[in-house]
């Protein structure tokens, strides 16, 4: 009898002890199944929706100015705040409604140029200060007027270059803040192009994408503030390690903890695709795509610890959405 039940024991141990074994082998499967990145989505936007906007972070605030709605020129000035999660409108932005500008942050100040008014590219260049919530006019920019470009700053200088000027360009012109002025920046060995993506790490500008010639620009560079540096192409050619292809236009940029993040834009249609660029090894990991709907001319903002995408558009339909990204979380449609 005591030999019956320590068989009868063991049998169930065993069995116990292989449905552990199976839920943890599914436990271990579904962990595969799942990739880092995930979107979810944020207050949505209290303005029109929009597209072509200029964005720009100050401390833990976003700004989103300008813009163009399907109808109307914007030049209404936003202000996010990330820890809240809310929007307050601050003083409109002075100049002439426009979208397709550029913008970017020094020095607590946030600074805006070119773009276009549906009938002229513009080339004047303003400056906005949060504390007084007031803008000033400051120097045209240097080049040509021109939209479709790209701006960013790198140690407390300012940067605009490529766009459209009635034919795409790849100059690139520094502003320095101290004393209102504009000059050329010599060295870009890169392609002509227009609607390119730029993000900024550890004060290194990372450049590319874009369109020439109606063709999709595959070329990719780093800028210190003094050298130019090319990088791996973002086509997959056999003759390169690469096992990649990331062509497209009037996507966006963005960094977060070093690491660089390119989403949405136009890939022979509009695409949510979602790539990571990692500056350490020069390589690029294709990431869980963006949940929103898929979508152009997209803005974006970063901060120290988050990372949002809002507005854009599809066709004739503007956004009002705003999205922000977790790359240590796992991919969860639901949330």
């Amino acid at each position: 009898m005591r030999k019956t039940n320590l068989i009868q024991k063991s049998s169930v141990l065993f069995l116990a002890t292989l449905i552990t074994l199976f839920f943890v082998s599914c436990s271990d499967d579904d962990d595969d199944d799942y990739e880092l990145g995930n979107w979810v989505e944020s207050s949505t936007f209290d303005g029109n929706s929009r597209a072509n906007s200029v964005s720009f972070t100050i401390g833990t605030k976003g700004y989103l100015v300008t813009g163009y709605d399907g109808d109307d020129y914007l030049s209404d000035t936003w202000e996010y705040n990330s820890d809240g999660d809310f929007w307050v409108q601050r003083a409109n932005f002075p100049g002439v409604a426009r979208s397709g500008a550029v913008g970017f942050s020094i020095d607590g100040k946030g600074y805006l140029g070119t773009g276009y008014d549906g009938s002229l590219k513009l080339n004047d260049f303003w400056e906005y200060d949060p504390t007084s919530d007031a803008w000033t006019q400051k120097a045209d920019f240097g080049g040509t007027a021109r939209y479709g470009a790209i701006g960013f700053a790198i140690d407390n200088n300012g940067y605009i270059g490529t766009g459209y000027d009635g034919s795409e360009q790849k100059d690139f012109w520094k502003y320095d803040v101290a004393t209102d002025s504009w000059e050329q920046s010599i060295g870009f060995g890169g392609q002509k192009r227009q609607d390119a993506a730029v993000f900024t790490i550890n004060n290194v500008a990372y450049i590319g994408l874009g369109i020439h010639n109606g063709a999709y620009e595959e070329d990719f560079y780093s800028f210190n503030g003094t050298t130019w540096t090319r990088l791996t192409d973002l086509d997959d050619d056999d003759d390169d390690d690469d096992d990649y292809e990331i062509l497209l236009s009037s996507g966006v940029g963005f960094s977060l903890n070093g690491m660089g993040y390119i989403t949405t834009g136009i890939a022979g249609s509009i695409t949510t695709e979602t790539w990571s660029y990692d500056p350490t090894t020069d390589t690029w990991d294709e990431l869980p795509v963006f949940e929103g709907s898929a979508r152009q001319n997209a803005s974006a903002f970063s901060f120290d610890d988050k990372a949002y995408v809002l507005m854009g558009r599809s066709g004739s339909y503007y956004f009002d959405d705003v999205w922000e990204f977790k790359p240590e979380e796992y991919e969860n449609e639901d949330d």
